[in-house]
Order: structure tokens, then C-alpha cells, then sequence
């Protein structure tokens, strides 16, 4: 027969290492890895709000690659309605998609911008982007044709409703 003594102290050390060992295995799964590059950063999260006056606003149209006209088109107020029918739903449906959400803004009045998009490819008619802001902040808005049977698109062609 044969006998194996093993003093406590040997015991806990053997228990602290493998607790240590499950630890870091536990650390390298669970910890997100922040080593990566920019540009794997979502488009979204580099982008500019900022909507103080026109040329911001201009300047936040153009971060989708879009060149519009000096002067809007139209810049009106706006207040968005305490309930939504069928086409409000369906408009803010395309501005969650963006990462927008105007039932936040609910009775609210805000102003929106509408400009000429000049560089707009494959589409000979009129495009117009809307921007709707509320206090010095973008927070929805879309890219349009002024034909009656035109398209609507988010800031990004590729945002449908």
C-alpha cells in the first residue's frame, strides 16, 4: 500500500494557483479588446451632432459624403405631433435605423432644414436632405427626391424606410 501526506499549506497553495489560472483564463474571455483600429469604430460613433447655424448643419450633411447648396432650400419650424399616424410611424421607423428617435420629441418644435444635394449619382432629377434639429442638436432627418414618385432614404443611401 502506499501512503501520500500532504501538508494544508501545500494544499492552499496548489487551490491559489489553480484560482489564479481560472482568473486569467476568465479575464482573457470575458474583457472586451480595446486594440482596435479606428476605423472599426462604427460610422456613427464619429460623427458631429452639432447644429448651432447653417453651416453646421451643412457640415454634418457633408459627413455622408453629401455637397449641398450654401443657402437652404427651405428652413421652417416644425412641431412634432403628441400622436403619430401611419406615416409618422413609418418616417420615424427610418430615423430609429439611423439612430434617431423623434417620439422623444413629441410636442415638441424644431426647425428643419432642407437642402439641394449637388452630388447625388445616378439620379438626374431634384435631391433634397432634410435635417430636423432641436435645440442646436441634429435629430433625424432624410435624403429625398422632390419627384412625386421619387425615393426616401436616411443620410446614408444604404438607411431604407
Amino acid at each position: 500500500m502506499f501512503v501520500y501526506s500532504v501538508r494544508a499549506s501545500s494544499l492552499k497553495l496548489a487551490g491559489a494557483v489553480l484560482v489564479s489560472a481560472l482568473a486569467v483564463i476568465m479575464l482573457a474571455v470575458f474583457i472586451p479588446d480595446y486594440t482596435s483600429k479606428a476605423n472599426d469604430v462604427p460610422a456613427s460613433a464619429k460623427l458631429s451632432y452639432k447644429a448651432k447655424n447653417e453651416e453646421e448643419v451643412r457640415n454634418f450633411i457633408s459627413q455622408f459624403g453629401w455637397t449641398v447648396s450654401e443657402e437652404p432650400v427651405d428652413c421652417v419650424e416644425v412641431t412634432i405631433p403628441e400622436e403619430f399616424d401611419a406615416v409618422y410611424t413609418s418616417y420615424n421607423d427610418l430615423q430609429k435605423k439611423q439612430g434617431f428617435d423623434l417620439s422623444k420629441y413629441k410636442k415638441k418644435t424644431v426647425k428643419r432644414y432642407t437642402y439641394k444635394i449637388e452630388n447625388y449619382k445616378d439620379y438626374s432629377g431634384t435631391v433634397l436632405a432634410d435635417v430636423i434639429v432641436c435645440k442646436n442638436k441634429v435629430i433625424g432627418g432624410d435624403v429625398c427626391s422632390a419627384d412625386i414618385n421619387g425615393f426616401l432614404h436616411g443620410f446614408s443611401p444604404e438607411v431604407k424606410p
